[in-house]
C-alpha cells in the first residue's frame, strides 16, 4: 500500500486530483485495502468547495471502514476548506483525542 499511497500523494501534489482519485478507486476495485494514509492523501484532493460532495462520499468511506477516528484531524481540515464549517465541528467534536494540530485545523476551519 505504501507505492500506491506515493503514487496519490504525488498526483495530489502536483494538482492531478483527477488521477489521484482513479487510482484511489483502482484500488479498491483490486482489493487494496488502504490505510489512515491513503485516507488522508486522498482528503487533501477534495480540500476545495468543489468538492465537497466528493469529500462527504469519501468520508462515508472512510467511516465504514473503521478509519474515522485515525483521520479526524484531516477531515476537519477537508471540510473547512471546502466551507462546511458545520461538517468541520461535527467531525472535530468526534475526535476521541484531541490535540494542537486538531485545534489549528478548527480554528481555520473558522477562519
Amino acid at each position: 500500500v505504501v507505492s500506491w499511497n506515493a503514487l496519490i500523494a504525488a498526483y495530489v501534489h502536483h494538482g492531478s486530483f483527477g488521477e489521484a482519485f482513479d487510482v484511489f478507486l483502482y484500488m479498491q476495485q483490486n482489493g487494496v485495502r488502504s490505510d489512515n494514509v491513503t485516507f488522508i492523501c486522498i482528503l487533501n484532493a477534495c480540500a476545495s468547495p468543489d468538492a465537497l460532495v466528493l469529500g462527504r462520499q469519501v468520508h462515508s468511506y472512510i467511516a465504514n471502514e473503521g478509519f474515522e477516528s485515525a483521520v479526524g484531524t484531516a477531515l476537519v481540515n477537508m471540510y473547512g476548506r471546502c466551507g462546511s464549517i458545520e461538517d468541520a465541528r461535527m467531525v472535530f467534536d468526534r475526535i476521541p483525542k484531541v490535540d494542537a494540530v486538531s485545534w489549528s485545523a478548527m480554528i481555520a476551519a473558522y477562519a
